[in-house]
């Protein structure tokens, strides 16, 4: 009994070192309005810091994204947690903007190094057999992750002290801990091959998974994006809109998103990939009309339950697509492959945030959300056509 428990004992503690570095990323999100009145910038400026954070993501991605795949899963999360603690030394130090880039750009290179090796790590410690389980264990801890680091910054910055450094000391400390697990795990790449030999390389798809990436690629941009304008300018739409000033109800209301969408990942695992993306579609649309409604008429409840049903919308997307896409990926390049799903993921995160910065000045906040909100709908009900014509097969 002991032995059938050990290998899902690694997993989970594998999971428990990816969640703590995408925690680590999303820490500043209900800070943000802190560091506008410490450092007196705008709002455009304020979705350009949290981009160049989705910018380090995608340049890793390509440049490295299947690196694990050569020297190994450890090494590649020792330097992705490596990152994670330089990005909040960045943060404790911060005096100016500058820190704030800085900062934000080594989240994102910690991001990028784990989000493809990580998950195939996690999947990987997992016994045989276990394939599904393992896919939902790294999909919640990515999540689940992200959803706990606002949560904890908001809650620290409205009841304890020193409310722009002690969630990033918290969070250093988190990360120590975090490498010290990794360093007991074992590593799971079987040939590995010295630095020198890892190139970059274009994002080519084995013939295998071209069918099936497209509209897992669709769906997961739909899903990032929505997070994106969640992480990036919900806290000031709920103080300048709602007048909710509490930091910790705004680190709640972003990561309500992220805990939904662990909630829509188990759920896929019950309806199955073929079915999983579509329906994930349309919970994105539904939240996507709730948050129109949120914006349109100032209505607290409308934001909560937009952050809940997009969430489990983009749950069941994202481990549906994620699932589509490992199960046809050869194993000597499943890492690559989801890398540049990530990267597809990760440009939903940057792009469509900077435009909302854009678009505030001149239209305010709920007008740049609702052009926003018009060309994510287009986009996620095209999407949601075109599986409904071509479903995804599961991978046999």
């Amino acid at each position: 009994m002991d032995g059938d428990r050990r290998p899902w004992r690694r997993c989970l503690l594998g999971g428990a070192v990816f969640a703590v570095c995408m925690a680590g990323t999303t820490l500043p999100t209900p800070l943000y309005g802190l560091y506008q009145e410490k450092f007196g910038f705008s709002e455009l400026m304020v979705t350009v810091v949290y981009a160049v954070y989705a910018f380090g993501v995608i340049g890793v991605l390509l440049l490295a994204g299947d690196a694990s795949d050569t020297v190994g899963r450890r090494p590649v999360l020792l330097a992705g947690l490596g990152c994670a603690a330089a990005s909040a030394v960045c943060f404790l130090c911060a005096t100016g903007l500058g820190w704030l880039f800085a900062g934000r750009l080594l989240s994102g290179l910690s991001a990028g190094l784990f989000t493809g090796a990580a998950t195939a790590y996690v999947m990987e410690l997992a016994p045989p057999g276990g394939a599904s389980r393992a896919t939902f264990a790294a999909t919640a801890a990515n999540m689940g992750g992200l959803g706990c680091g606002p949560l904890l910054a908001g809650v620290l910055a409205q009841y304890a002290p020193w409310p722009l450094y002690l969630p990033f000391a918290v969070g250093l400390a988190l990360v120590a801990v975090a490498a010290v697990v990794l360093l007991r795990l074992p590593e799971t790449v079987g040939e590995l091959r010295p630095l020198r030999t890892v190139r970059p390389r274009r994002l080519a798809l084995p013939e295998r998974v071209r069918t099936v990436f497209g509209p897992a690629a669709i769906a997961s941009f739909v899903g990032f994006a929505l997070f994106g304008v969640f992480t990036s300018v919900s806290p000031a739409f709920l103080d300048q809109s709602l007048g909710v000033r509490n930091h910790a109800v705004s680190g709640l209301v972003v990561a309500l998103a992220f805990f939904a969408s662990t909630a829509g990942q188990l759920l896929a695992g019950r309806v199955g990939v073929e079915r999983s993306l579509p329906l994930g579609c349309a919970g994105l649309l539904a939240g996507l009309a709730l948050l129109a409604g949120a914006l349109r008429w100032d209505v607290l409840p409308l934001v909560v339950a937009s952050a809940l049903v997009g969430g489990v919308g983009q749950g069941l997307a994202f481990r549906g697509a994620l699932s589509a896409v490992a199960g046809a990926s050869p194993p000597d390049r499943r890492a690559a492959v989801i890398s540049a799903l990530f990267v597809v993921a990760y440009t939903g995160i940057s792009v469509p945030v900077i435009g909302v910065g854009v678009l505030a000045g001149p239209l305010g906040l709920e007008g740049a959300g609702l052009v926003f909100i018009a060309c994510m709908a287009v986009l996620v009900s095209t999407a949601a056509v075109y599986l409904l014509r071509r479903p995804v097969r599961p991978a046999v």
